[in-house]
């Protein structure tokens, strides 16, 4: 009976470290990709999934205070040109703001 309960527990740990696994590895695709992935994950297991600490470690950006931001570019939302972030450098402060609104 012991070893049958030590077989349990040992695939249910070997089957959290995996899940767990594959969701750090989902926070480091794109935002569509992470979202998709993210419909399918049913709302109890992330209760029991350790999402803020491995959230925090995917997404940990490398930037410091005073470091200039890197560049790049984006379309415009009528998508009839593009915008450069370097295009503004030396000319005015540029405040970046990075969050979702849905």
């Amino acid at each position: 009976m012991l070893k049958r309960l030590l077989k349990i527990t040992a695939a249910l740990a070997l089957l959290y470290v995996l899940i767990s696994a594959a969701l750090f590895a989902a926070m480091f695709q794109s935002p569509d990709n992470f979202a998709h992935t993210m419909k399918h994950v049913p709302w109890p297991l992330m209760m029991v999934l350790p999402f803020q600490p491995l959230w925090d470690i995917a997404r940990h950006g490398w930037l410091h205070p005073g470091q200039p931001a890197p560049d790049f570019d984006l379309e415009t939302t009528d998508h009839r040109s593009h915008f450069q972030l370097s295009s503004l450098r030396g000319q005015k402060p540029v405040v970046l703001v990075f969050g979702s609104y849905t």
